[in-house]
C-alpha cells in the first residue's frame, strides 16, 4: 500500500493525501509536479525512473475498510533537496530516454 508521503522531497511543499499535484516514481519517491517538471525533468534523482501522478486514497470507506480513515497517510517527512550538479550528471545520461525505456 502506498505511503502517501506528506511533502515534496525537494522543496518540502505540503502534499496532503488529496493533493492533485503529487507525483511518485515506482519506489514512491514523492515530489510536487512543479519540481518534477522544472527541477527534475521527469527523472527521479533517487532511482532514475519517471514519475506518475500519485493516486488519491478515498477519504471514506466505500468498499470494506479501504479508506484514508482506516489506512492513514504517512506523516514521515523525507526532505532531501536535490543537488543540482549531481542531478545534472544523471539528467545528461537519462533525459533523452523515455521513462518506459530506462
Amino acid at each position: 500500500m502506498l505511503d502517501l508521503r506528506p511533502s515534496c522531497e525537494h522543496c518540502n511543499k505540503a502534499l496532503p493525501p488529496h493533493a492533485m499535484d503529487a507525483c511518485i516514481c515506482s519506489f514512491e519517491c514523492t515530489f510536487c509536479a512543479a519540481c518534477v517538471s522544472t527541477v527534475l525533468a521527469n527523472v527521479c534523482p533517487n532511482c532514475g525512473g519517471g514519475f506518475s501522478p500519485r493516486p488519491i486514497r478515498p477519504a471514506r470507506a466505500w468498499v470494506g475498510d479501504v479508506s484514508l480513515a482506516k489506512r492513514p497517510a504517512s506523516v514521515v517527512v523525507k526532505h532531501k533537496p536535490v543537488d543540482p550538479a549531481t542531478h545534472k550528471v544523471l539528467l545528461d545520461r537519462l533525459k533523452l530516454i523515455p521513462p518506459e525505456q530506462r
